[in-house]
This record gives C-alpha cells, sequence and structure tokens, in this order.
C-alpha cells in the first residue's frame, strides 16, 4: 500500500501545482482586466471631454457663420445702395452738363444782335 500511498501523494502534489498554476495565470489575467478598465475609463473621459469641446466649437463655428452671413448682407446692401448713388451722381451730372449747355446757348449773343443795357442781348 506504500506504492498506492507514493502514488496518491505524487498525484496529490501535481493537482496542488496545477492549482497553483491555474491560480497563477488567473491573478495575471485579473491584472490585465484592471488595467484595461482604468484605460477605458480614461478613454471614456477623454471622449466625454472631447465631446464637450467639440459642442463648445461648433457652438462658436454657428455664431460666427451668422455673424458673417450678416456682414455679407450689409456688404451685399450697401455694394447696392452705393451703385444706387453712383448711377444717381452719373444721372445728376448728366442733367447739369446739358442744363449747363442750353444755359449757355440762351445767353451767347447772336452775331450782329444788338446788346441790351444789361449787356445782354435781346
Amino acid at each position: 500500500m506504500s506504492m498506492q500511498g507514493a502514488a496518491l501523494q505524487s498525484y496529490n502534489n501535481e493537482l496542488v501545482k496545477c492549482i497553483e498554476e491555474l491560480c497563477g495565470k488567473r491573478d495575471e489575467i485579473h491584472k490585465s482586466i484592471l488595467q484595461e478598465e482604468e484605460e477605458k475609463q480614461k478613454l471614456q473621459n477623454d471622449i466625454r471631454v472631447l465631446t464637450e469641446r467639440l459642442a463648445k466649437v461648433n457652438e462658436s463655428l454657428a455664431k460666427k457663420m451668422a455673424s458673417r452671413n450678416e456682414f455679407d448682407k450689409t456688404i451685399a446692401e450697401t455694394e447696392t445702395a452705393y451703385m444706387k448713388i453712383l448711377e444717381s451722381s452719373q444721372t445728376l451730372l448728366n442733367v447739369l452738363k446739358r442744363e449747363s449747355q442750353s444755359l449757355k446757348e440762351k445767353s451767347t449773343p447772336a452775331p450782329g444782335a444788338p446788346l441790351q443795357r444789361g449787356g445782354m442781348p435781346s
């Protein structure tokens, strides 16, 4: 029976050794899980921070785009009004030249016309 006891003792030792190896591997995996969970938490926090930053940038962009659109509208309206002013100035200049020419023609004495007392032809 001592051979059976020795074999049993050998099996027992081998079983204990296998259990200890399994526990060691389990501990390694547990440490790896803890590290990855920590990394996951950091990544989730980074995502939260970046999402908040993205929202702020989008809000800022929307405000700036609206402001730019208002500038574009104001510039377009001002340019249109300026063009109308230029057209009116050109029209006024043409009318003034025409009236000036008409007045010059009326005030120029005809050749041989007698002068009136004021120095103007009749």
